[in-house]
């Protein structure tokens, strides 16, 4: 990646929270920023704020998300960062997509997935980094079994979405097992409780806190959330920060899910992973 001049920077649920301050804050430092997001009039205002073009997507429909890499593919010669942001805790039911999928799952993990994968060939050209926002939720809630990803047996809100987190990480990891030798770099990391939208989907225990005035009191600013994003995307990979690891409070986390340490499942999760979403 050329450290020199202003990076070509994608960003995923960036029409609102930390997505959208991200997107200012990288735009103010001379980047050119692509918002992604699923309002088409808030993805909009965004992009007019930062000067950068915007894109529609509803990762609940894994349509959707191909129909997104083709647009940015065509839109940009090359892709500097991919930030997949976008996710959250969704509903109280277990609700499936259109394609089959616990919505949680396809949101937070598969479309994600899907997405980093149907633009690979340009990322790699790009000597990109593809950044994660994952959860400190991966550790306290997350549990990852193969052979029931949408937690059939045993779902609720923040299960389904501390696995989800945990999905983030370990496909960060195998990202740079996979690619890191051609120039690929991954980072996953926690932004820390941030005063946003965050749970106003679900029913989780999260969402009276996030919408508490007390919640807004403890939480950070949304801008403060943003900063690991905005310092793995215009830093140097090896030397700012770590391929392949996951960071909570701006350092890599050394308390984290067992799950997530292991190389095993993060390569079967990825192979799970393309099954689910079908082909490049």
């Amino acid at each position: 990646m050329d450290t020199t001049s202003p990076r070509i920077i994608v960003i995923t649920g960036a029409s609102d929270g930390i997505g959208a301050a991200a997107a200012r804050l990288l735009s103010a430092a001379g980047h050119r920023i692509a918002v992604v997001g699923r309002s088409p009039e808030k993805t909009a205002h965004v992009a007019r704020e930062v000067g950068g073009k915007h894109f529609v997507a509803d990762f609940t429909d894994l349509a959707d998300v191909r129909r997104l890499a083709t647009e940015l593919d065509d839109a940009y010669p090359r892709i500097d960062v991919l930030a997949n942001n976008a996710g959250g805790i969704l509903g109280g039911d277990r609700t499936r997509t259109v394609d089959g999928h616990e919505r949680t799952l396809q949101v937070n993990h598969l479309a994600p997935f899907l997405l980093t994968s149907l633009l690979l060939d340009k990322l790699l050209a790009s000597h990109a980094s593809v950044i994660q926002t994952s959860s400190v939720g991966a550790r306290l809630f997350g549990h990852l079994d193969l052979d029931d990803l949408g937690h059939d047996r045993d779902f609720t809100p923040h299960r389904a979405y501390g696995t989800a987190k945990l999905e983030n990480i370990l496909f960060t990891t195998e990202l740079h097992r996979r690619f890191h030798d051609q120039g690929l770099s991954a980072a996953a990391f926690h932004p820390g409780g941030v005063a946003t939208n965050f749970g106003a989907e679900s029913t989780s225990f999260f969402r009276p806190l996030y919408q508490s005035r007390i919640g807004k009191m403890v939480l950070v600013t949304p801008e403060k959330g943003a900063a690991q994003l905005v310092r793995f995307a215009q830093t140097q990979p090896g030397a700012a920060w770590q391929s392949g690891a996951y960071y909570e409070s701006g350092r890599v986390a050394r308390r984290v899910n067992p799950q997530a340490r292991d190389a095993d499942l993060a390569r079967r999760l990825w192979d799970r992973s393309a099954e689910l979403v079908g082909p490049r």
